[in-house]
């Protein structure tokens, strides 16, 4: 697909990366390496990949409390003027641009899709 980071998978692996790099530069570990394409299926690989990766986020995000997302705790350069707030929100906000995109792509091959707004995920587990 000619489009963003191209397939599908290469869209919903680079978006599991990124999640993970943020998160652990906000925990001070280094990231998992970047899982790299195969050929043929590898959704259970992908899957167990994203379930570490999930973990880790579940692990870090109860223990945040209001003084530390006020915090700058990456080191890289480029990065480190960034608090922690800001990397969460870019989290978010990076999280949501390739979900519209994988839902677009999965659309233009036929897949019925949902509808993607917070509000209805709301609603229905109201």
């Amino acid at each position: 697909v000619d489009y963003s980071r191209g397939s599908i998978r290469d869209q919903i692996v680079h978006l599991m990366d990124a999640d993970a790099v943020w998160f652990s530069e906000l925990r001070g570990v280094e990231p998992p390496e970047a899982l790299a394409p195969l050929p043929g299926d590898d959704r259970e690989r992908i899957r167990a990949h994203w379930d570490g990766i999930e973990q880790g986020m579940r692990a870090y995000l109860p223990a945040l409390s209001d003084a530390m997302l006020f915090t700058q705790p990456i080191q890289e350069p480029e990065d480190r003027a960034l608090y922690v707030w800001q990397v969460l929100l870019h989290v978010v906000n990076h999280g949501t641009d390739h979900r519209a995109q994988i839902l677009r792509l999965l659309y233009d091959q036929g897949v019925k899709t949902t509808a993607q707004d917070y509000i209805f995920y709301a609603y229905e587990t109201q």
